[in-house]
């Protein structure tokens, strides 16, 4: 029986362009939900099987890339050992987040691996958002040292009045103890927003406390 991705990649070349929630209801019934179909076809975006992009009526269609097989990255995911299981890398965190904006209209430059600069810089017409990522590290303390130093990148980044400011993590229980601690003072006063990202692409976007 195939998965759901080959389930998709199936429907998409039969009839190009379906939405999620079409795809949905070919696949699964009307009645189902559509974000487990919503996140396998941003992982296949991001993977370079499908393109996703807005047809003539506003909706974003799913369409074929012609690629079967994902392509070999320029620069593979950061491996970090002896980390939770369930959390992503910072390259799979940055890989994940570069298909959910481009889903929306963003168009992204990303910083892969080691490479200087911003992590993730979107725009979108007008707008910008800046997104600094950090990985799950190995132990609490290297967490908490995560945290305290994405927040001290972001400040330096903040340059531009108009753009909006997010720091990214795997999502963890520590990372949301550490946001959650951290005084919605200081949230509402830099603006700054937390990302977090499951290890099946699930991606929360939080601006005060949890």
């Amino acid at each position: 029986m195939a998965n759901l991705p080959d389930e998709i990649i199936q429907a998409v070349r039969k009839s190009p362009g379906l939405t999620d929630r079409e795809l949905t209801d070919v696949l699964r019934g009307r009645a189902a939900a559509q974000q487990p179909i919503n996140q396998a076809a941003r992982l296949l975006e991001g993977k370079g099987i499908l393109l996703r992009k807005r047809r003539p009526d506003n909706l974003i269609g799913n369409y074929p890339s012609g690629v079967d097989v994902v392509p070999t990255e320029p620069r593979p995911p950061t491996v970090v050992k002896n980390h939770d299981a369930d959390a992503l890398s910072e390259d799979e965190i940055k890989k994940v987040l570069e298909g959910w904006l481009k889903a929306d209209g963003w168009e992204t430059t990303v910083a892969w691996g080691k490479a200087q600069g911003i992590d993730i810089d979107a725009r979108r017409a007008s707008e910008r958002w800046i997104i600094e990522v950090k990985g799950p590290g190995s132990r609490q303390p290297m967490r908490v040292n995560y945290f305290i130093g994405i927040l001290g990148e972001t400040l330096q980044r903040m340059s531009d009045p108009a753009a909006r400011y997010s720091i990214a993590f795997p999502d963890l229980a520590q990372y949301r103890g550490l946001w959650q601690r951290l005084p919605s003072l200081a949230k509402t006063r830099t603006g700054i927003s937390i990302i977090l990202v499951s290890r099946s692409g699930q991606i929360e976007h939080l601006s005060d406390e949890i």
